[in-house]
């Protein structure tokens, strides 16, 4: 039974660690965004918006 436990611990453990690795092993500054295509929170944002008339 303790053996059982044990070996249930280690598998959890491992899975933790698994997790903490993919959620914390990224790019130190976030992902690279590309200067020619700005985003807000509202979706894709025109560098030139078209002209009033």
């Amino acid at each position: 039974m303790g053996l059982i436990l044990l070996e249930a611990l280690g598998a959890g453990l491992v899975f933790v660690l698994i997790v903490w690795w993919t959620m914390f092993s990224g790019r130190k500054k976030g992902e690279l965004h590309d200067e020619d295509e700005a985003v807000d929170d509202n979706g894709p944002v025109d560098k030139d918006p078209p002209p009033n008339p």
